[in-house]
C-alpha cells in the first residue's frame, strides 16, 4: 500500500511540473511567434510526456506575414532589387540551391546585434561557411552553406521566426 501512495505523490509532482512546463511552452510559442511546437520528455523507461501545441493565425494577418518572410534582409538592400525581380509565383522552396531551416526557431543574419551580417547577396561562400544563425530554445545554431557558390537571395529578415524546412537563402 505504501508503494501506491508513494506513486500517487510522484504522479502529482509530475502533474504539477508538467502543467508548469506546458505553460512555459505556450509562452515560448507566443513570444517567438511560432505556430506549432512539439516536445517529448522522458522521465524513465515507462514514464513519458509528449506535448504538441499549435495555434491558428488570424486570416487577416497571414497575407501581411508572408511577404516579410521572403523579403531580402535590410543590410542587403542595395542588391535586393535584382534578387526580388524573380516572379512572384515562384516558390522559393523550389529554387535550385535553396538552403532550408533544419529547425523551428528565430533567424539571425549577424552573429550579434549591430554586427555585420554573415553573408550578403552576391557574396562568394565556401561549403561550411556560416550563412546565418537559427536560435532554438536559447541555443544559437550556426547554419552552414551546404555548397560553395554565390549567395543569390536572402529569403528571411533578421529576427524573423522560421519553421522547419522554411527556405532561408539561395546559394548557387
Amino acid at each position: 500500500m505504501s508503494d501506491d501512495s508513494n506513486n500517487a505523490g510522484h504522479e502529482k509532482r509530475h502533474h504539477e511540473g508538467d502543467v508548469a512546463f506546458i505553460q512555459a511552452l505556450a509562452e515560448l510559442l507566443d513570444r517567438n511567434q511560432l505556430t506549432e511546437l512539439t516536445v517529448k520528455r522522458e522521465y524513465d523507461e515507462n514514464d513519458r510526456l509528449t506535448v504538441s501545441l499549435s495555434k491558428q493565425q488570424k486570416q487577416a494577418a497571414a497575407p501581411q506575414a508572408m511577404p516579410a518572410a521572403f523579403a531580402a534582409a535590410p543590410a542587403a538592400a542595395a542588391p535586393a532589387p535584382a534578387a526580388a525581380a524573380a516572379p512572384a509565383s515562384e516558390d522559393p522552396a523550389s529554387l535550385p540551391g535553396v538552403v532550408t531551416s533544419p529547425m523551428v526557431g528565430t533567424a539571425y543574419l549577424a552573429p550579434e546585434p549591430g554586427a555585420a551580417n554573415f553573408v550578403s547577396i552576391g557574396q562568394q561562400v565556401k561549403e561550411g561557411d556560416t550563412l546565418l544563425i537559427v536560435e532554438a530554445m536559447k541555443t544559437m545554431n550556426h547554419i552552414p552553406s551546404p555548397r560553395s557558390g554565390t549567395v543569390k537571395r536572402i529569403l528571411v529578415d533578421d529576427g524573423s521566426p522560421v519553421e522547419f524546412g522554411a527556405p532561408l537563402m539561395v546559394v548557387e
